[in-house]
């Protein structure tokens, strides 16, 4: 067989890793070139090609379904794993919002939306310690072993309610997780107010409106030193979640 036969399925292996790179955590950064990201998903697809065997197809109107199921698989899986990703800045931001940061956001150079500071500065930790652990290996051979679960030759039941169902339950654990990681500093700022509130009624010349935000932010750095191993704990579990969502949107997309 000529290898021209190969490149439709080369391109359908193509479609999906560079669909998984447009949304997955770290590969899909404004700051990493463009150019590059395309040359390294051409790489990683090239590697793919060889290593999965595929039989070689022709371009029809079934080809085109198949590689609009491709960019929609690949689009899908990396969506599931930023989207448990940002349960650190949902945190971050609950943080924020008791603190009194939560008007003081910046601008995230890797995606270019607004974050709040304390979620940004958690979410980059998160990256280096995903890089330490190395789960960015985990991640591409995620797209790699989606090919056991989905091949590239057959088409996926898009209309099966169970992937919705497990969406949603993804978004539960999202708010869930975040709210772990930030009761500590939330909860215990909000006792903060209650007792300045309890010092603006019992001392009515002290300006409570003056005192209260400095104080609330000092307290609230010396507990993020305290409860700061322990966040570790929780991202250890997020990172445990990401790949079992990934794997399990893999399962439920093959039919298994």
């Amino acid at each position: 067989m000529e290898l021209y036969t190969y490149i439709p399925t080369f391109l359908l292996i193509f479609a999906r890793v560079a669909s998984f790179f447009v949304t997955m955590p770290l590969f899909s950064y404004r700051n990493i070139p463009n150019v590059h990201k395309i040359g390294f998903a051409f790489f990683i697809s090239w590697l793919m090609f060889f290593s999965l065997d595929p039989e070689p197809l022709s371009i029809d109107g079934t080809y085109m379904m198949l590689l609009i199921k491709e960019v929609l698989v690949g689009l899908l899986i990396g969506l599931v794993a930023f989207m448990i990703m940002s349960a650190i800045q949902i945190a971050g931001g609950l943080i924020d919002f008791q603190m009194g940061f939560a008007i003081a956001n910046v601008i995230d150079p890797q995606t270019g939306a607004q974050s709040p500071l304390m979620g940004q500065y958690l979410y980059t930790i998160a990256l280096f310690f995903l890089l330490a652990v190395n789960g960015h290996h985990l991640l591409l051979d995620g797209i790699f072993y989606s090919y056991r679960f989905i091949p590239v030759d057959h088409l996926v039941p898009f209309g099966n309610g169970a992937v919705a169902e497990q969406v949603v339950r993804l978004f539960q654990a999202m708010f869930v997780i975040a709210l772990q990681m930030a009761i500590p500093i939330v909860g215990c700022l909000f006792l903060v107010d209650v007792a300045l509130g309890i010092v603006a009624r019992t001392v009515p010349q002290m300006n409570i409106f003056v005192i209260g935000l400095p104080v609330k932010i000092i307290v609230s750095f010396v507990l993020f030193i305290i409860v700061f191993s322990s966040m570790f704990v929780v991202t250890k579990q997020l990172f445990e979640l990401t790949f079992m969502s990934m794997r399990g949107i893999m399962k439920l997309l093959g039919g298994a």
